[in-house]
């Protein structure tokens, strides 16, 4: 039973980093339930502290991926159409133009609700480019909880 829980944890583990890469998918969530995985072995490898941080930590990341982009779009001075041509950004751009779309697709929706909400090109691009380095600063975010939960995952193994 050891052998599958700690082969399905891996499963979780890899998809959990992988899915940091694409908005709207719970990669660090994964990350954190590979981490569960592992307590429910025949040995616990951690303790309730670590664990009680992990879940704080994940729940903290959850909500800041959402709020980062809308957060850089409105630091750069964007409008309620920037913000919701992010959201539409984001949802045509993981299907229509996979994987690239994940990146220029919000931008570009940005760029259009600023132009829409009579914005001049100038402030439309500084909103667009924040949005995009809020995208940017959420994912290395997601990505690094990860790792570091990929980290005491197989230290906990060996």
């Amino acid at each position: 039973m050891d052998t599958f829980l700690i082969v399905l944890a891996i499963i979780l583990l890899i998809g959990g980093i992988a899915c940091c890469f694409i908005p709207f998918l719970p990669g660090t969530p994964l990350a954190y339930g590979s981490l569960i995985l592992l307590q429910l072995l025949t040995f616990r490898p951690f303790t309730d502290s670590p664990l009680t941080i992990w879940t704080l930590a994940t729940i903290l990341v959850v909500a800041a991926d959402y709020y980062i982009p809308i957060w850089g779009s409105k630091r750069f001075r964007g409008t309620s159409g920037g913000v919701w041509g992010a959201s539409i950004g984001l949802v045509f751009g993981i299907f229509l133009f996979p994987p690239i779309g994940l990146i220029i697709g919000p931008f570009i929706e940005v760029f259009i609700g600023e132009i829409i909400n009579d914005q001049d090109t100038n402030k439309a691009f500084r909103s667009a480019l924040g949005s995009f380095i809020g995208f940017v600063a959420g994912t290395i975010m997601k990505l690094g909880i990860s790792i570091v939960m990929g980290y005491y995952f197989f230290t906990a193994l060996w």
